[in-house]
């Protein structure tokens, strides 16, 4: 396929570019277009607590996600099926694939009055590129021009000098007026524009520079929703935005997100009509939430993927000892048999790094046979690791949050790892979502650690580099390869599609000689609503458009 040079109303991009979403239902009495009859019922809707402030650069997790998606609005936005449209831009143009001409609608404003321009974004995307600001979503910016003198600049072993950067903007942003903006990229990449409507490319108002903390706890954004109220570890209450622009149209008096230390209690008050949306349905509903709730159950396919991730400051997983021990693991897990009897088929075991509902997947890649359940080759490489630098006695363990059901999944892995291993393996419980990502990201965790991941956009690009690239904000392993790095920049700047696609196969087997993550399976969304809403669907990437609920007082 002949890729386009010229893009002008990216749903025509998102339909032709092969690295897009292919096949996503929906679900519930409605479409996806947000028109109907707007009803005035404030939808409550099971969340958690959100690991950070909301800030688009930093907000890295479901539940920050969940806000930010929804009081922020970017140049483009996905639908239902994860195909792409203009939301603040009016086009998004390129002769070659490096120099992009970005044109802003008219009309835009943030909730507090001030105008959306070219400088809202060029200005947020420079803060969340500079590196002394620790944005968790830096990453997202390495593609454009001028993004290493943004940097902190490291010694040879990569640790800090103590110096500043060489430069405090990127020198790929130009505002050329208040609605038009051009961003030069390092090197062609045609599905750039794909990318920008992902919460990293929000804009922010002028307030925010102004004092970034307390913006992060009372966020001033352009979206459908305004954040009201924030009542940390229980409630976040979203209300219409009467400013907004866009075609994101709010068909409900607003949205609660409710905080809940664990599913079943979310979903037990979704069965007493005392909730109106699950996102996650527990483990313990698996086998029955489709007959409970029959045409109000989600259970379809989702760009989502579980894994457990392999710090690399662990001793005991480096080296050529260390390899083996990974590569034993992982085929000491017998995933078809988790998918069916723990998640009753509403899991599918992986086969690769990215996600069958995202085009360009493949079961076939190189090196995918470690994810095999294999327990004879499992054993003989973990004998061969005890050869050359003995386990020890300690367990095993893998680490999880316990507000979430992740037990259920994690004993009987640890089962069939002490059956084929004869190690013991234990959950490292940690109480909260917030907690557990806090120990994680300050390098503590003790063994493996669950990792979850939720596209961003819809393209096997999202699955590797954020998670894998050097230095990446969901990089939580530290996982380093130069190689892998250069393949995902070659596979990035490929104008041909298919060979991109091609490309994006060889990073993952790079991946497989490494395994940096073990993935285990991929995530349907499962999920489901009360009697109470209607015009529920769930997008292709799990989350439901919460714009479009309708609910009667």
């Amino acid at each position: 396929m002949t890729p386009r040079k010229r893009l002008v109303g990216l749903g025509a991009f998102a339909l032709a570019s092969s690295l897009v979403l292919t096949a996503c239902g929906g679900n519930g009495g409605g479409d996806d277009t947000g028109e109907g009859d707007a009803s005035t019922g404030i939808v409550s809707v099971g969340n958690g607590e959100p690991q950070n402030p909301i800030i688009p650069t930093m907000t890295n997790e479901t539940f920050g996600s969940k806000v930010t998606s929804n009081v922020f609005a970017g140049l483009v936005y996905y639908d239902a099926e994860g195909v792409v449209h203009n939301e603040v831009a009016e086009s998004i143009e390129s002769d070659d694939n490096k120099t992009w001409t970005i044109t802003l609608k008219d009309g835009w404003t943030f909730s507090d009055g001030t105008p959306v321009t070219a400088q809202s974004f060029v200005d947020a995307w420079n803060y969340g590129a500079y590196g002394p600001n620790a944005q968790n979503l830096s990453y997202f910016f390495e593609p454009i021009e001028g993004f290493a003198d943004v940097q902190v600049p490291t010694d040879d072993a990569g640790e800090p000098t103590g110096e500043d950067p060489a430069a405090e903007e990127l020198s790929g942003l130009e505002v050329v007026s208040d609605t038009e903006f051009v961003v030069t990229l390092a090197q062609p990449e045609s599905d750039f524009p794909l990318r920008l409507g992902y919460s990293a490319f929000y804009p922010l108002p002028e307030s925010f520079f102004d004092d970034p903390e307390a913006f992060g706890e009372a966020p001033i954004g352009n979206g459908p929703y305004v954040l009201e109220n924030w009542e940390h570890n229980a409630l976040i209450e979203l209300r219409p935005n009467e400013s907004y622009a866009g075609e994101r149209e709010v068909q409900n008096g607003g949205v609660d997100l409710v905080a809940y230390t664990d599913e079943d209690s979310a979903y037990n008050d979704l069965l007493d009509g005392n909730l109106d949306i699950v996102t996650n349905v527990p483990a313990s509903a698996f086998g029955t939430f489709e007959d409970e709730l029959g045409e109000r159950a989600v259970n379809q396919p989702a760009a989502v993927v579980q894994v457990m991730n392999v710090p690399e400051y662990n001793e005991k997983f480096q080296g050529e000892a260390g390899l083996m021990r990974r590569q034993a693991i992982s085929m000491a897990i017998d995933r078809n048999q988790i998918t069916e009897t723990v998640f009753s088929g509403s899991r599918t075991p992986a086969s690769d790094f990215t996600s069958p509902v995202i085009s360009g997947w493949s079961e076939d890649v190189e090196g995918s046979e470690v994810l095999d359940f294999n327990p004879d080759e499992a054993k003989k490489l973990w004998d061969e690791a005890e050869a050359i630098e003995p386990w020890g006695d300690e367990p095993l363990y893998i680490a999880s949050n316990a507000d979430s059901d992740h037990q259920s999944w994690i004993d009987p892995t640890c089962n069939g790892i002490r059956d084929t291993l004869g190690i013991d393996c234990e959950f490292d419980a940690y109480p909260t979502f917030d907690e557990f990502l806090d120990a994680r990201d300050n390098n503590e965790i003790k063994g493996l650690f669950r990792g979850g991941w939720q596209a961003d956009y819809p393209a096997m690009s999202n699955f590797l580099g954020p998670i894998y690239g050097t230095g990446a904000g969901s990089n939580d392993m530290g996982y380093s390869s130069k190689e892998f790095d250069d393949k995902l920049k070659e596979a990035n700047g490929a104008s041909d599609p298919d060979e991109a696609v091609e490309l994006y196969k060889e990073a993952e087997t790079i991946l497989f000689n490494d395994l940096p993550g073990i993935p285990l399976w991929y995530n349907n969304a499962t999920g489901g609503w009360s009697e109470n809403v209607d015009n529920v669907v769930f997008g292709w990437d799990s989350d439901p458009l919460l714009y479009q609920v309708t609910k009667s007082e």
